[in-house]
């Protein structure tokens, strides 16, 4: 590992620990190295601003002159609520700039690198690239495709169920593997569930880990039956974490929610697929980056078939529950190999006696899907 690539992972791992924090801004992290020694350290703050570089410089002070600061996006060059990050870097005496990757925002694609250069900086691009794109991919998806980022979950037995014959369901998967998946939620901006899973389980859809209850995403409701009532977790939750709920018509206790501090989007379609389309447009009109599914077959079977989905977290767990059992995904896919989807492994954890493999959607390989 070079010593460019050595800082920029520390930059990176900063911007990972506030993913699903920063929306609508990326998640950014930034380190300022003089004679081979960390000096300061910023990251993106809660809900997108003050942005890393800043902070690190603020913290770096005079020690900034001639120093060598690492970014994993490219600093903005624009004036938005903040001065633009470029004029920053450049006030503070920085010398060389190393960037992960560029800003695909047309407002700043390029445009940082340039003010740095115009100002006699050394730029060195492209660090570490892959893994700084991944970072905010949920970003770069929705400024390149206006949609956000969607990951399907699934927690199923090695044979795909996700419930025994006779209905049981809780738990399948061990509590190491019920806590990846509240990190999970912390990790994403929203949380989508839909009526089934609301009238099964109640759910609440934060994230339980000690210290992170704050981190709780968006929790977002699929409800074209109007299930969702004053009563349930959700609703009595609403004003602690947000509750945004798509739904066809006029629910009927909408005032009473409403007052409980739940969101209302209308949607309409002639199927589940165009109306979860239109929801995650919606919610990358809103600012949401990084979506998280989290429901039952039905759901996770709309996003997969549609072409919505970009990752798929699937916990399995040590058990078969045989052709009785309740699949996690239904049916209706393309009858030919050639026109399935097709999806990559690019993780895999052990959790316990539990298994985590991680799918990326090959690019191409689903009109929706590709970046």
């Amino acid at each position: 590992m070079t010593e460019h690539s050595r800082y920029m992972q520390m930059a990176l791992s900063l911007a990972r620990r506030q993913l699903g924090q920063t929306w609508p801004n990326p998640t950014v992290g930034a380190v300022v190295v003089k004679d081979g020694q960390i000096i300061a350290q910023g990251v993106t703050e809660r809900g997108g601003r003050p942005h890393a570089e800043t902070q690190a410089l603020m913290k770096a002070g005079k020690a900034a002159q001639d120093a060598t600061i690492y970014v994993s996006l490219e600093p903005c060059s624009h004036q938005g609520k903040t001065g633009p990050c470029a004029d920053a870097i450049i006030k503070a005496g920085i010398r060389v700039v190393v960037i992960g990757c560029r800003d695909s925002n047309p407002l700043i694609s390029g445009r940082g690198i340039a003010l740095l250069q115009a100002a006699g900086l050394t730029v060195i691009e492209g660090v570490c690239e892959a893994e700084a794109r991944e970072v905010n991919a949920g970003f770069f998806s929705v400024v390149e495709r206006q949609l956000p980022l969607v990951s399907v979950k699934l927690a199923t037995s090695l044979d795909g169920k996700i419930a025994s014959s006779g209905g049981e369901s809780q738990w399948i998967t061990s509590v190491q593997a019920r806590e990846r998946g509240w990190r999970l939620r912390a990790q994403h901006d929203a949380v989508v569930t839909g009526s089934g899973s609301l009238m099964a389980d109640d759910p609440v859809l934060t994230c339980r880990l000690p210290g992170l209850e704050q981190n709780s995403p968006v929790r977002v409701v699929f409800d074209r039956h109007h299930a969702l009532k004053p009563a349930h977790k959700l609703a009595t939750g609403a004003k602690t974490t947000p509750v945004w709920v798509f739904s066809e018509g006029q629910h009927p206790q909408k005032p009473e929610l409403e007052d409980m501090g739940v969101q209302f989007f209308p949607v309409s379609g002639e199927d589940d697929a165009q109306q979860a389309a239109q929801a995650m447009a919606v919610l990358a009109q809103q600012g949401i980056t990084r979506v998280l599914v989290e429901g039952g077959a039905k759901l996770s079977t709309v996003f997969l078939q549609s072409g919505l989905a970009n990752r798929i977290y699937w916990f399995r767990a040590p058990v078969l529950l045989g052709n009785d059992g309740l699949a996690g995904i239904g049916g209706g896919f393309p009858a030919q190999l050639s026109d399935a989807t097709r999806w990559a492994l690019v993780e895999q954890h052990s959790l316990g006696p539990d298994q985590l493999d991680v799918f990326a959607c090959l690019p191409g390989s689903s009109p929706k899907s590709a970046r």
